[in-house]
């Protein structure tokens, strides 16, 4: 399976199974996470910031104080999600289980 070629719904809803705290809104996967405080959430935007330029394929961040929201599709797929979306969203997730208090 190409890396950048969208995948069909039901695809995204399997692989969602597997991702834990992702959920699909429209075209994108989403992850809403909660830091323990406002450094701690700058810190893991740090830490994903250096995953997304090795993948070359960057989430949307959003920051609200301590909570940061991910979210990931592709565009050159038209906005979809692919499966560079899920193997971020999996190292996402990597970095989150090293975060204290991780919720």
């Amino acid at each position: 399976m190409a890396q950048h070629a969208p995948l069909d719904q039901d695809t995204v809803e399997r692989l969602l199974g597997s991702l834990e705290g992702w959920t699909r809104e429209g075209d994108t996967i989403r992850r809403v996470y909660q830091a323990e405080d406002f450094p701690g959430a700058i810190h893991l935007v740090n830490v994903v910031a250096v995953l997304a330029e090795q993948a070359r394929h960057h989430p949307d961040i959003d920051i609200r104080w301590r909570t940061l929201t991910f979210t990931l599709s592709t565009h050159d797929a038209g906005g979809r999600v692919t499966m560079a979306d899920v193997r971020l969203a999996e190292q996402i997730n990597e970095a989150i289980a090293t975060q204290p208090a991780a919720r």
